[in-house]
């Protein structure tokens, strides 16, 4: 078998404080950065541990909506909402720069991340918002989605990204939250999930279907209460299969 690097990320800074036991287990990073959660205390203390770890660091903007933790699409004008996108990567910027640190990527959260799938009018605003970050910064998009199609087009440089403790629709959407088989907690069940992505790239959706998908990352969300034993299992099963998570 092909040895194989991957890149293993994990949303942080949300309040959990499990950094410290994560991050040494991942390779980047996605800091909220005062959207849904998060402040300048919380990215420095998150950027520092990344950089001991040799973890890259990214910016985690949302909708400006901490109360229900960005997790539902607000009505916000689209000047608003760059306003507050470009103000949450500044933030993240600031921090990251006085501790020496490079902004690797950016990753939208929650609903807004859900949204930019399918939703147009709001991808040319988030682009928008991001654009002076274009030739430097990755953008971590979905496969297969209208955000990353047109940020091809407009010329970001993207990563797809898949969701390991997720389960996928058939149009290759997340599960809703709401559902009860929305997260896979089972370590080895992440484990299959993960390896197919990787070696068949395509995922078994809950009707049983398996659908083609392509993944340059892969999310463990922070917040799973089991992250930790999940991430603990996939860095002692991927080696055996000549995977590494790469640093």
């Amino acid at each position: 078998m092909n040895h194989k690097v991957i890149d293993i990320n994990c949303d942080v800074g949300e309040g959990i404080g499990n950094e410290p036991i994560l991050l040494p287990l991942i390779s980047s990073c996605n800091i909220a950065c005062g959207g849904h959660a998060g402040n300048e205390k919380t990215i420095s203390e998150i950027v520092k541990l990344a950089k001991k770890y040799k973890v890259k660091v990214g910016a985690h903007p949302s909708y400006p909506d901490k109360e229900n933790f960005g997790r539902k699409v607000i009505d916000i004008a689209d000047e608003d909402l760059k306003i507050s996108i470009r103000k949450q990567i500044y933030t993240f910027l600031k921090v990251a720069e006085s501790e020496q640190a490079k902004m690797n990527h950016i990753k939208p959260h929650g609903a807004l991340y859900n949204e930019l799938m399918s939703n147009l009018p709001l991808v040319h605003t988030f682009l928008e918002a991001i654009k002076g970050f274009k030739n430097n910064t990755f953008l971590y998009v979905p496969y297969n989605s209208v955000v990353a199609k047109e940020a091809v087009r407009q010329g970001f440089k993207i990563k797809y990204e898949a969701f390991c403790d997720r389960s996928y629709n058939d149009d290759l959407t997340l599960v809703s939250r709401k559902e009860k088989n929305a997260l896979i907690t089972s370590p080895k069940s992440v484990l299959n999930h993960i390896l197919r992505l990787i070696e068949d790239k395509s995922v078994k959706t809950i009707s049983g279907s398996f659908k083609r998908i392509r993944a340059d990352t892969f999310c463990v969300h922070g917040d799973t209460p089991e992250a930790i034993e999940i991430l603990t299992y996939l860095s002692n099963e991927l080696p055996k299969k000549s995977i590494e998570i790469g640093k």
